[in-house]
């Protein structure tokens, strides 16, 4: 039944001893029909997957994700364990044990393959873009010019793991 019908029936009057207790009632009965459809409307919206014919951006997460590790983690990094303090106002010990903190409590911070098996982002990544919106105050969108996460996903990647440390 489409919604028109639905508020064609509700709006049918054509009973001429409806009083205004009728009308009210009708009236909110329309109003809640309204606000559920407006509701379904932004659930859907909410998440909808791969959509196809549109264009998808290619993130590349390995590189990123390897950048991200040669610069601060690996073994001889690119930046002094003081550049690391300044850039994440933490000693690299600290952050990964956080990091490993995080991966036990919430498995969104476990590396995954998407369904065409192509690796998502790091659990290096994501505590990066938590981290560095927490420490400076950054704008989700503002984190995607070093770690290279979309807006939303740095968004998630904060409430996660807030959630995960409290």
């Amino acid at each position: 039944m489409s919604d028109d019908l639905h508020i064609e029936l509700l709006l049918d009057t054509s009973d001429s001893n409806s009083n205004s207790s009728d009308d009210e009632f009708e009236i909110m009965a329309i109003v809640a029909l309204q606000e559920e459809l407006l509701n379904a409307e932004r659930v859907s919206r909410r998440h909808r997957g791969s959509i196809q014919g549109h264009a998808t951006k290619h993130q590349n997460q390995i590189k990123r994700h390897n950048r991200l590790y040669k610069d601060y983690f690996a073994e001889n990094p690119v930046y002094s364990p003081i550049d690391f303090l300044r850039s994440f106002r933490m000693r690299r010990s600290l952050f990964l044990r956080i990091i490993e903190f995080v991966e036990a409590h919430d498995p969104y911070f476990v590396q995954k393959r998407n369904a065409v098996r192509v690796l998502g982002l790091s659990s290096l990544q994501k505590v990066t873009a938590a981290m560095r919106m927490l420490a400076y105050g950054l704008a989700a969108d503002a984190v995607d010019d070093y770690v290279r996460i979309s807006e939303s996903t740095a968004i998630v990647s904060l409430k996660r793991f807030v959630k995960a440390v409290i």
